[in-house]
């Protein structure tokens, strides 16, 4: 691809084949592609699993042993622009040699006055791949020479700025079909995109040519054919606006496509299904929570039309590759969480950054495995995941950091980072540590003297891990503790302790680089999660043990996770004035406004939060909330919410994003807050909901028709617009009461997407006045049961509610029927 790149550079004819190209695929493009730790030294794209294509296997190219972090004897010789900056990833870059700049009008206007083309590198700072770019390109001086004589370097932080890499993303994959990061991309000085890639390698290699001689040519074909490489960015930039920016056909979705999308979409996914060891498609193996959603939905659906076995089938998919996720190396036994993905087919050998966005989707869809099941293995995995984030990733004030690097020093004085360094065992280790249980701790994570990353050809094809350890869990707990003759209650206690013992020696290893910024989109997933815990887990029985990492923490204990993370967004990164939102906060909001995910993420959060407990502030909020992303992202005229507000020139691209890939698109999660705010609501109010979800999910009447596996989670919100009614349980009775508490558990008991919880107190003026504002049927209800001297439970649907329930348990049973 390199080759081409460079071909499409030196030729005009090719160049103008862009604009020849069928750019109708162009709207099948992922919106965020998993992050594929490829060791290939040659230009490499990879591939989101929605394209069905195959993953290069290339050679591997083991991370430089020179490999450093941003404060290496560089941080002595050079300061570049970035210094100023509040970004962790671009504050990596601040002693480069390379005359690096942000985003921003000062690099345009030096492009411009230099009429030199701009060098963009967008990543982000727990990115293995921009690190060994990083190392070979831009800490060497050759390099640095090369951009900062015939170029203007930008370095954009993805996270901040995902507007900007949407740009040039798009650009990338429409002619390779395919990206990832690092993104590298040449721009005219108007910001016209040339030619772009992801990872370089610095010099010739493998038969193609590196990122110095890439340079050269760049400039070379910059000096002679100027006007043609900007004419082809141009009207690329012109095809990609229209293929990304498709307006309704119609006012609604089709009935059809309403009623048939999910089954359309579990069918093309269980043709995917791997049986031995769970999941969706082959090696890599990324945790995409919205195609388990989407399965489980549709599990339901099935139960409810009398279709058990299918449902059972359907149903056994999902539990099985929970079970292996949970079992896998993916999962970080010692310290609880989940790494980015794992790179064999049996959840093994994990790329091991953490990330935000995983851990609140992943927490979800466990807790909803336990409310189908009532197997504990499922709630114990998802407090794993909270007590996780509560004890390593939460801020003094409340917010919740982004990441966690997969690279770091194997010890202190270490010349160079090593991916997985941080989780990783050597036999003698854990025999040192460990002692006298070692031998049962070892036979249960399947550790060996030679190393363990053997049980596939693609764990470790170039013996990174040589007599080194991901753990991994291959027998039942009941077999090994039989086999050690003890009961398996004790055996489960061993263990614990063990893990225990090995975070406390994990801890006295240099931990990998904590991205501290706060986005409010993925705080939104999070915020969802420990909502949702805070009623869920309180079905566990009363006998559950939790052992480490799990702490036994009272369920109440997430729900207040949550509203401190609420009320930090709400205080740091919200105006309330101008009622808008910032997109996250390093030391200070950021200078970017807030995106279409920070709303609907945070939205479907609040809604949550308020389902589950949570005061009637947030559902207030949340309206808002829900005002202003109207106001600022949606299209009157041709439906559904563009990605950005349109008002920085500089993003070339305003684009409505529908895939539903490692995170869920801003469009399918708006889609079905409008559903959710629909049912809470009434009068014109809700029929101005539904109208807005009808016109955006008929934007993408095609993407659901033709490619239902790329929009799992807005397949659900066009089934939950297609029920006649959904189903209401409504709650009245004092805050005060512990009973209430009890019913709102009672309510979260049984699994149903189509049902929303409200609940007030008839005696706090606050709330009456609310929904006396909002749907005065629920401030009616909460009157005629004023004087109950106990919580009151209603289950409407069909504009009928049942015979009113006063405990927790008859309204279990109602709600299961």
């Amino acid at each position: 691809m390199l080759m081409r790149s460079l071909h499409l550079l030196s030729s005009s004819s090719i160049l103008h084949r862009f604009a020849s190209r069928s750019i109708a695929s162009l709207s099948s493009l992922p919106r965020r592609r998993n992050r594929v730790r490829t060791h290939n030294p040659s230009f490499y794209c990879p591939f989101p699993p929605v394209l069905s294509r195959p993953i290069s296997s290339g050679k591997v190219l083991a991370m430089a042993d020179e490999t450093s972090s941003s404060t290496s004897s560089t941080s002595q010789k050079h300061t570049n622009r970035l210094a100023a900056e509040h970004s962790p990833y671009l504050l990596q870059h601040a002693h480069n040699p390379v005359d690096w700049y942000p985003w921003g009008e000062e690099a345009f206007e030096e492009a411009r006055k230099r009429d030199v083309p701009i060098f963009l590198s967008i990543g982000y700072s727990t990115c293995h791949w921009c690190h060994v770019m990083e190392v070979e390109s831009f800490e060497d001086e050759e390099v640095a020479k090369l951009l900062n004589d015939s170029f203007i370097s930008i370095k954009v932080d993805r996270e901040e700025r995902p507007d900007v890499d949407k740009v040039y993303m798009s650009f990338v994959q429409a002619l390779y079909g395919g990206g990832g990061w690092p993104l590298s991309v040449f721009l005219s000085p108007d910001l016209k995109p040339l030619m772009g890639g992801t990872y370089f390698p610095p010099n010739d290699n493998y038969g193609r040519p590196g990122f110095k001689t890439l340079l050269k040519k760049v400039k070379d074909a910059w000096d002679s054919k100027k006007d043609t490489l900007v004419k082809s960015g141009t009207y690329a930039i012109e095809e990609l606006s229209k293929a990304l920016s498709a307006n309704a056909g119609a006012e609604k979705l089709s009935d059809e496509i309403s009623r048939t999308a999910v089954s359309i979409c579990a069918k093309q996914f269980s043709r995917s299904y791997d049986s031995e060891f769970g999941g969706f498609g082959s090696a890599p193996k990324f945790p995409r929570p919205v195609e388990i959603q989407l399965m489980l939905y549709h599990s339901k659906k099935l139960k409810e039309s009398g279709k058990t076995s299918e449902a059972d089938e359907n149903q056994s998919m999902i539990l099985f590759s929970l079970q292996g996720m949970a079992n896998g190396g993916m999962h970080d036994h010692i310290g609880g969480g989940f790494h980015r993905y794992s790179v064999d087919e049996c959840w093994h050998v994990p790329h091991f950054e953490k990330m935000l966005y995983d851990q609140g989707q992943l927490a979800n869809i466990y807790l909803d495995g336990f409310i189908i099941t009532k197997d504990v293995m499922y709630s114990y995995v998802a407090r794993d995941i909270l007590d996780y984030l509560r004890r390593d990733m939460i801020a003094p004030e409340g917010g919740i950091f982004s990441a966690e690097d997969a690279d770091s020093f194997e010890f202190e004085g270490a010349k160079g980072k090593k991916e997985g360094a941080f989780y990783i065992w050597t036999s003698d280790e854990i025999d040192e540590v460990l002692g006298e249980n070692a031998d049962l701790f070892k036979e249960h994570y399947y550790v060996k003297k030679s190393g363990n990353c053997d049980l596939s050809s693609r764990s470790d094809p170039h013996n990174e891990f040589a007599g080194r350890n991901v753990l991994i869990e291959r027998n039942e707990l009941s077999a090994m503790a039989s086999k050690f003759s003890i009961s398996t209650e004790k055996y489960q206690e061993i263990l614990g302790e063990c893990r225990r013992k090995l975070f406390d020696v994990r801890l006295k290893r240099p931990k990998p680089h904590l991205d501290d910024k706060i986005i409010v989109s993925w705080n939104g997933l999070v915020i969802s999660s420990f909502a949702r815990a805070s009623k869920i887990l309180t079905a566990e029985p009363e006998s559950t043990k939790y052992y480490f990492p799990v702490v036994n923490s009272q369920p109440e204990d997430y729900l207040e996770v949550a509203e401190k993370a609420a009320l930090f967004i709400r205080g740091s990164l919200y105006d309330e004035q101008s009622r808008r939102l910032q997109h996250s906060y390093r030391q200070g909001p950021s200078k970017a406004p807030a995106f279409l995910d920070d709303y609907a993420f945070l939205i479907s959060g609040l809604l949550d939060l308020y389902e589950n407990g949570g005061g009637v502030t947030w559902l207030k909020w949340a309206i808002e909330l829900q005002e202003t992303q109207d106001e600022l992202y949606l299209d009157r005229e041709g439906g559904a919410y563009f990605n950005t507000q349109g008002q920085d020139p500089s993003v070339l691209l305003r684009v409505k994003e529908d895939h539903d890939g490692a995170e869920p698109s801003g469009n399918s999660v708006s889609a079905i807050n409008l559903v959710r705010l629909a049912s809470i609501v009434a009068g014109d109010k809700a029929e101005s909901y539904l109208s807005t979800a009808q016109r955006l999910l008929a934007v993408f009447e095609l993407r659901l028709r033709e490619l239902a596996v790329a929009v799992p989670l807005m397949c659900c919100g066009a089934d939950m617009i297609s029920v006649p009614s959904r189903k209401q349980v409504v709650l009245v009775g004092s805050k005060s009461s512990a009973e209430l508490n009890n019913m709102l558990a009672a309510a979260h008991s049984v699994y149903d997407p189509n049902k929303t919880v409200i609940h007030i107190d008839p005696s706090s003026a606050d709330e009456m006045e609310f929904w006396e504002e909002h749907n005065n049927n629920v401030a009616e209800m909460a009157k005629k049961n004023r004087n109950s001297e106990k919580v009151v439970a209603l289950v409407c649907q069909h504009f009928t509610c049942s015979p009113p329930v006063f405990d927790s348990s008859a309204l279990t049973r109602l709600l299961s029927k």
